[in-house]
């Protein structure tokens, strides 16, 4: 699935990206290649239980991003709070001994993300368009 192209659901036409940043706790440089290959695996599949496509994937040794397209019937809220409970289970138990020496409690996402929405115009065009529609008299 490409991020432009137009989904249609029930009574609505729609086209919801969202760039996602989830950030390891205390910012500490725990991501190994390993650990990000699963953590692609495991958030496409989250994405798809959820409606929703991972577009595409990447990040560092502390963080990582996410491009997700995302269905209207879908809160942004609810999907990352999906994506980060479940995805942090499931990499504390595979690489359990490896994360011991860094985090003491079991966590391994921060508490906050970063979202936007992402694609179609860019605000000032989109205020200019509604600004100058044809107001009735």
């Amino acid at each position: 699935m490409t991020t432009t192209e137009l989904h249609h659901h029930r009574h609505c036409v729609y086209l919801i990206n969202l760039h996602i940043v989830f950030v390891t706790k205390y910012r500490k440089k725990v991501i190994t290649n390993d650990i990000l290959k699963d953590l692609e695996n495991i958030f496409s599949r989250l994405c798809i239980n959820a409606k929703s496509s991972l577009v595409e994937f990447n990040g560092e040794s502390d963080h990582v991003h996410l491009l997700v397209d995302i269905s209207p019937d879908i809160a942004p809220a609810k999907l990352v709070n999906t994506l980060k409970t479940i995805s942090s289970r499931m990499i504390r138990k595979k690489y359990a001994d490896y994360l011991r020496p860094f985090y003491w409690k079991p966590v391994f996402w921060t508490g906050a993300y970063f979202v936007t929405s992402t694609g179609g115009a860019p605000l000032e065009t989109l205020k200019l368009y509604i600004h100058n529609q044809d107001t009735p008299e």
